[in-house]
């Protein structure tokens, strides 16, 4: 058998079942003159590690773990570092006498048939932040048993509430076909059944792609002969399952997303494939997409300036509002209205901009679904203001602005327009736990706040935690999650209040709402019923097609939908 001569990490991809983790590609030579490649986890590393016993080191972890990795927690450098220091530890135990000749390592080292991508999810192998391993690895079992608690069964869904629901994911293959993950198709069976027969018209559509699963868009869209057979695969897919329609969720045409191949001819063969899709489909079934606050990159580099072939064929360009900043020393918040005082350090990532971006691009706005979040994220932060979005500039008419020029009323459907109000002694002696200022902050809508102080001290609420959430750190929290830990109280009539030491801020220039609790070092930027009835106001008076969320489990029941309904008039 030839001897292994070299081994090193020479580039990664990303699995996105059971959970989103990478794979790293080992290239090996031998004394043949041939080279391999083989896919390992870090935990495959790990595992070697320990059986060697050796001195070597592995590279820090800082993980992460979760069921959805959006864009702004990825961290290429970490990955850099991580295959940089990974292949100085194979070099390592290849240069010695000991080990090289390990059976452990050869075993390693030795292509198999066995799909790293099949096993089970392990911590160890979540994609990288900043977060340190010993804190993620502190939250190991709560996070495993979240990543393994099944969703409500489909049956039991309220489905007067949803016009159209969206099953995520299927996941394009290297044969430019669709996978499912085991035991997912049985619930949309179901879920399709359920739906139709509900009486309420709703359709259910299945979404190929995500973050975690955009790696081989690519290759499917590269020729007129994997589009065909992509195509049919589509078909196939609503034939079997009686779909009412296909959604592509590719992250991102002409970008790599999350280390995924691309091709600068990425947007222009997408839209080959969405005319074929079309023709294929007819023109009754639904076709839509996942998109970004801009429109596709095309050949240049550039957002595409003219959309409306791709307009012309699909049904609705599903706008991912989302993300915009992650989790930081420094927040920002997660889905802005609008930069609405001009201030921001991301004009374009906005539910304003994005509507303008896209229908300048020859998108109509009657075939644009805005996204809104049901989740947030838990920063580990002494900050008591958004990231260089906090008041309004001197004489700026914030109220005037959002009638005239984003078309929302004086009060909206959901809740009063922010304003910013200053703390009185009054308050201070009325609750001794407010904090100086404590309505001052950033224009804090009006929600009466006397009278929810003394509904919520009749309430009494039952909470795993006192409003601890230091497991989430660095990541993405359901809104849902925010209550049960106790950050957040529903009060009696359907809002939600801080709890616990938390207080409440409004971002008046992006309009969305944050926690603080300075002495925790934990802010929280999320959206609740007034920052989702803004945005979904703002979708309904300049036509756009509705509203969609990721993702419905995550929502406090239906209370978000709720209001996100009331506010489109449904």
């Amino acid at each position: 058998m030839p001897a292994i001569t070299a081994a090193s990490v020479v580039g990664h991809t990303t699995a996105s079942a059971p959970s989103p983790h990478i794979l790293y590609n080992v290239e090996v030579k031998t004394t043949d003159g041939k080279t391999s490649i083989i896919a390992k986890r870090y935990s495959d590393f790990v595992a070697l590690h320990d059986t060697l016993n050796d001195p070597g080191s592995l590279p820090p972890k800082r993980i992460l773990a979760t069921t959805f990795v959006p864009s702004a927690w990825l961290d290429d450098t970490l990955i850099a570092e991580r295959k940089a220091g990974l292949s100085a530890y194979l070099t390592g135990l290849l240069q010695s006498p000991q080990f090289r000749v390990h059976k452990a390592l050869i075993d390693f080292l030795t292509p198999s048939g066995a799909s790293p991508a099949s096993r089970g999810f392990n911590l160890e192998d979540a994609l990288p932040s900043t977060l340190s391993r010993k804190a993620a690895l502190e939250t190991q079992a709560k996070l495993s048993a979240q990543a393994t608690t099944p969703l409500s069964p489909p049956s039991s869904l309220d489905f007067s509430k949803f016009d159209i629901i969206l099953f995520a994911f299927a996941t394009p293959n290297s044969s430019s076909t669709i996978s499912f993950d085991s035991g997912s198709t049985s619930t949309l069976k179901t879920l399709v059944s359920s739906a139709h027969n509900s009486g309420h018209g709703t359709k259910v559509v299945l979404s190929i792609g995500g973050w975690g699963g955009s790696y081989w868009f690519s290759q499917a869209m590269s020729s007129a002969a994997n589009r065909s057979t992509f195509v049919n695969a589509c078909v196939s897919a609503v034939n079997t399952y009686n779909l009412d329609g296909i959604d592509i969720d590719w992250e991102y045409p002409g970008e790599s997303g999350a280390g995924n191949p691309h091709s600068t001819s990425d947007s222009a063969n997408l839209l080959s494939f969405f005319q074929s899709l079309r023709s294929a489909l007819g023109s009754s079934k639904i076709i839509s997409a996942a998109v970004t606050q801009l429109p596709w990159v095309g050949s240049n580099g550039s957002p595409l300036t003219n959309v409306s072939a791709y307009a012309s064929v699909m049904t609705y360009a599903n706008i991912m509002n989302y993300d915009v900043f992650g989790a930081s020393s420094n927040p920002g918040p997660n889905a802005p209205l609008g930069n609405l005082c001009g201030n921001s350090q991301l004009p374009q990532y906005s539910a304003q901009a994005a509507l303008a971006q896209w229908t300048q691009a020859g998108f109509p706005a009657s075939k644009l679904v805005l996204g809104l979040p049901t989740y947030g994220y838990v920063s580990q932060s002494t900050r008591t203001t958004l990231q260089h979005i906090a008041r309004p500039p001197p004489g700026f008419k914030l109220q005037e602005y959002k009638e005239k020029v984003l078309g929302l009323p004086e009060r909206g459907l959901a809740c009063p327009l922010p304003q910013v109000q200053e703390a009185s002694d009054e308050d201070a002696e009325e609750d001794e736990q407010a904090k100086p200022n404590k309505l001052a902050l950033s224009g804090n809508h009006d929600r009466n706040k006397t009278k929810e102080r003394a509904e919520r001290e009749k309430e009494t609420v039952s909470v795993k935690a006192a409003g601890d959430l230091s497991s989430y750190f660095g990541q993405q929290i359901p809104f849902n999650q925010i209550i049960a830990l106790g950050a957040l109280t529903k009060t009696s009539s359907g809002t939600y209040v801080s709890a616990n030491g938390y207080t409440e801020g409004w971002d008046d220039c992006s309009d969305t709402p944050y926690l603080f609790d300075t002495a925790r070092k934990t802010v929280v930027t999320y959206d609740d019923t007034y920052s989702l009835g803004d945005k979904a106001t703002f979708a309904k008076q300049n036509g756009m097609a509705g509203c969609f969320t990721w993702s419905l489990d995550q929502d406090d029941g239906y209370s978000l939908t709720n209001v996100i309904r009331s506010s489109l008039g449904k």
